[in-house]
């Protein structure tokens, strides 16, 4: 309510909301009953505000004070963007970069997208837009087995919340052929990985970095608690030694690669241990030390049949006995 004596001010909800802006940002934190004193005006037409620069996209903190009161502030180093300019080459970019995220379909990211080139495209005349939208369809990638996020969409927004505003969550999950796990957790990051979409971050319960794949993500609660990313986090600490994302114990991998597709191994880096051979023949040996034996095996089997596995044996056997189990069941 209003203290009595102050009569509410009459001015437009544009011009309120400038105000309740500015005092967000002159201030580490204030109520809503401060705000409503400031601007004149109920509790509930600040509610509404407050909501309106949600939606318009500020950073906005919701807090618990020292005397128990709800603050809100905005995201520490927030300045509202002024206007971003880009060149005709910078925006080719970004429409190639646009193609290669189709696999995002069903997940607000993708509305974000969509926004995104909403307003270039207003800004732009139509000739240079159509041209745009030509080059970026040569380049449209042709994925296989695209995931659909739309069933993990209230999921992925809430997932979204506490990524930009570091709110702690409590997350259920469901490995494959177990019973779902419960989960306190601090997310640090997404992963794009093959098409699909790893949450990343610390879990409380086992005390150590863990990744998650969203689609396995029966249910996200954010909390009202904060926590702080540490400075010496880096997203390589969440694969470790990884050939991919399973981690595991690592192996000394030798393998040899016939000349039919020697030329595929050597225009790639498959791991920043690699060191690569060549043979008389034409063919390569490629050497790395690497974890995740699955996720080697699935790379080996696709190069069938000018691949030979030479170490280590474990891996070896691994590989044939995968071969005999395919032409057990194919014969």
């Amino acid at each position: 309510m209003n203290r009595p004596g102050k009569p509410a001010k009459k001015y437009s909800q544009a011009a309120r909301l400038h105000d309740v802006i500015r005092l967000l940002e002159a201030r580490y934190g204030v109520t809503v009953e401060e705000l409503a004193d400031e601007c004149r005006v109920t509790r509930r037409t600040i509610y509404r505000d407050l909501q309106a620069i949600v939606d318009a996209g500020y950073p906005l903190l919701r807090e618990a004070g020292e005397d128990g009161r709800t603050l809100y502030r905005f995201l520490t180093g927030f300045k509202k963007l002024p206007p971003i300019t880009f060149s005709l080459p910078e925006l080719m970019t970004l429409y190639l970069g646009r193609r290669q995220l189709s696999f995002l379909q069903g997940t607000p990211f993708q509305d974000d997208l969509y926004a995104i080139f909403g307003r270039i495209r207003s800004a732009l005349p139509p000739r240079s837009v159509a041209h745009l939208e030509r080059i970026a369809q040569v380049a449209a990638p042709r994925f296989q087995g695209v995931r659909d996020y739309s069933g993990k969409r209230e999921v992925i927004e809430r997932l979204r919340q506490a990524l930009l505003f570091q709110y702690r969550c409590r997350l259920s999950y469901a490995p494959p052929r177990r019973a779902v796990e419960e989960y306190l957790f601090d997310p640090y990051t997404l992963l794009f990985y093959k098409d699909s979409l790893y949450l990343g971050g610390y879990a409380h319960n086992r005390r150590d970095l863990r990744l998650f794949l969203v689609d396995r993500l029966q249910g996200v609660e954010v909390t009202a608690e904060r926590y702080e990313i540490p400075d010496d986090f880096r997203p390589e600490d969440l694969t470790g030694s990884s050939f991919g994302l399973i981690g595991g114990e690592s192996l000394l991998v030798r393998v040899r690669f016939a000349p039919a597709v020697a030329h595929l191994i050597r225009e790639r880096t498959w791991h920043p241990t690699q060191e690569l051979a060549e043979e008389a023949d034409g063919s390569v040996l490629l050497a790395f030390e690497a974890a995740g034996e699955t996720e080697i095996l699935s790379w080996l089997y696709s190069y069938l049949p000018h691949v030979q596995v030479l170490a280590p044996d474990s891996l070896q056997r691994r590989f044939r006995d995968g071969l005999q189990a395919a032409l057990a069941t194919s014969l």
